[in-house]
C-alpha cells in the first residue's frame, strides 16, 4: 500500500490536485484525522511494507451516522474524489458512502489472497506469494534432511489462490484449498505410496480455510489414519502480510495509483483499477463486489502432472 500511496500523491501533484491521507482509513474520514500529503511526505516509502496511513475495520462507517460524519468532513475539505485501497469491505464502504456524499469513488484492489473479482492481480499478492515460496524452500531443506512430512499453512480463509500458486511454485506434493473437496483417505494413500517409492520427505500446502480444517487438524487426521512419515506443521501466518514489496507489486502500485488519479481527473466514478489479461484498465465497481472469482485451473492440471 505504501508504494501505491506514493503513486497517488505524486499523481495528484502532476494533475494539480491536493491529496489528503486519512489515518486508519474510514475511521480517519469520520473523525477528520488526516494529513495533506505532498511529494516529500512519500519519499523513501516505496520499499516499505504496510501503510503509513494505518488501516482499520471501521464499524462506525457501516452505519449511516458514521457516514454522515464522514460526509461532513468531505464537504468541509472540498474533496472531489475518494480513492480507497482494499477489498470487499473497502468497496462496499465506498458504494454506501455515495448515499451521503456527492463525491467520485474509485477503488484500488489490495488483498494478499488475490480473491477480488474484476482483476487478475491485487496489491500484496505477489509479495505474499514470494514470501510463502521462500518459506517453503527453507522448510524443504529441513524436511529433506530429517525425512519428514511437513504441512505448511498459508493464508486463504475463503479462497485458495495463494495456496495453489505457492504450492505449485514451491514444488509441494499436495495442495489443499477451500474450492476443492479434500479427501483425507486419498491424501493418505498418496503419502503412503510416496513412502513406498522411497521419497523420504513430502510438502503439503494447506489453505487456512480448507474444508478438512487447518494444517494442525489435517496433520492429526493423517496421523490417525497412519503414515510412516514423521509429521510437522508450520503456519506461515502474518509473515505473509509484511516485508518489502516485490518488483511486480511496486509496478502494479505505480500503475494503479496513476490510473486512479487520471480516472478521477476525467470525472469517472464507481470504478476500480484492474490488471486484466496483461493490461491495465478500469472495471465497474460492481465487478469488484462479485464473490465468484475462479481459480486458475491450469495450476490444478500442472499440480497433477508435476506431483505424481
Amino acid at each position: 500500500m505504501n508504494a501505491c500511496i506514493r503513486a497517488l500523491v505524486r499523481s495528484c501533484e502532476y494533475f494539480g490536485y491536493d491529496c489528503y491521507g486519512f489515518q486508519e482509513g474510514y475511521e480517519g474520514l469520520i473523525d477528520g484525522n488526516y494529513k495533506q500529503l505532498k511529494s516529500e511526505d512519500v519519499n523513501n516509502i516505496i520499499h516499505l511494507g504496510g501503510t503509513i496511513l494505518g488501516s482499520s475495520r471501521s464499524v462506525r462507517f457501516r452505519t449511516k451516522a458514521g457516514r454522515d460524519k464522514a460526509a461532513a468532513q468531505v464537504k468541509k475539505l472540498g474533496i472531489r474524489a475518494i480513492i480507497g485501497i482494499g477489498g470487499d469491505g473497502t468497496y462496499r464502504g465506498l458504494q454506501a458512502f455515495t448515499e451521503q456524499a456527492d463525491v467520485q469513488i474509485i477503488g484500488i484492489p489490495g488483498a494478499i489472497d488475490n480473491d477480488i473479482s474484476g482483476t487478475d492481480a491485487t496489491l500484496g499478492y505477489d509479495t505474499a506469494l514470494n514470501t510463502a515460496i521462500e518459506a517453503i524452500d527453507r522448510i524443504r531443506d529441513t524436511a529433506k534432511s530429517h525425512h519428514r512430512l511437513f504441512f505448511v499453512e498459508v493464508m486463504g480463509r475463503y479462497a485458495g489462490h495463494l495456496a495453489l500458486a505457492a504450492g505449485v511454485g514451491g514444488g509441494a506434493e499436495a495442495i489443499l484449498i477451500p474450492e476443492e473437496k479434500t479427501h483425507i483417505d486419498e491424501l493418505v494413500e498418496k503419502l503412503n505410496r510416496s513412502w513406498e517409492e522411497k521419497r523420504p520427505y513430502m510438502i503439503v500446502v494447506v489453505a487456512e480455510g480448507d474444508d478438512a480444517g487447518d494444517a494442525f487438524t489435517v496433520a492429526k487426521k493423517v496421523r490417525e489414519l497412519g503414515v510412516p512419515y514423521e509429521t510437522k506443521v508450520t503456519v506461515l501466518g502474518h509473515i505473509q502480510r509484511g516485508g518489502s514489496p516485490s518488483a511486480f507489486d511496486r509496478l502494479l502500485s505505480a500503475q494503479f495509483g496513476a490510473l486512479a488519479v487520471k480516472s478521477a481527473h476525467e470525472g469517472k466514478s464507481h470504478v476500480i483499477t484492474s490488471f486484466k489479461d496483461g493490461k491495465y484498465c478500469l472495471k465497474d465497481l460492481s465487478a469488484g463486489l462479485e464473490s465468484n472469482k475462479s481459480l486458475d485451473t491450469s495450476f490444478l492440471k500442472v499440480l497433477k502432472i508435476t506431483s505424481s
